[in-house]
């Protein structure tokens, strides 16, 4: 079995798979009589056809070390994922190679950040970290097969 360690999610490194969904360092700029601060367009909803939707998605946790056997993509649309509560997550994820996962690579993901995965991205099922955890979900909704699933040898991952 392959054993990866998860590091820090940085915008660089996930630049690859999507975009996260975090405050800028500076704000775009002030709106309502400049009481809110607006970073804007932090990412972008690829959804072809379809319409985007957005949903709530509430998920089992996993605990470190896991076991990543399932990875998943979309095809025909971005998804996002922001989470609601105070808690870290896991985001994984591998490129394509051929139509196929390749190796996948996984990330911590700090409470309060969310990521936007680009349409076709091999990534793996919501993971959030120790405890149960609802996420804001933005994807598309139409016509079209726009969820393929792998069942891949076991990745174990770490700390």
């Amino acid at each position: 079995m392959t054993t990866i360690t998860a590091k820090p999610i940085t915008a660089e490194a996930f630049a690859p798979y999507g975009e996260l969904l975090t405050a800028r360092p500076a704000p775009d700029r002030f709106i309502n009589a400049g009481r809110c601060e607006r970073h804007h367009a932090l990412a972008t909803v690829e959804r072809g056809e379809g319409e985007a939707i957005i949903s709530i998605f509430r998920s089992e946790p996993v605990s470190l070390p896991y076991d990543c056997a399932l990875l998943e993509r979309h095809p025909l649309g971005s998804q996002a994922f922001m989470p609601l509560g105070p808690d870290a997550w896991l985001s994984v994820v591998a490129p394509d190679e051929g139509g196929k996962p390749g190796a996948p690579l996984a990330f911590i993901v700090p409470a309060g950040m969310g990521v936007n995965l680009r349409a076709g991205v091999w990534h793996g099922v919501l993971t959030p970290l120790d405890r149960a955890a609802d996420f804001l979900v933005v994807d598309r909704e139409g016509n079209g097969v726009n969820l393929e699933e792998v069942v891949i040898a076991p990745v174990t991952i770490t700390a």
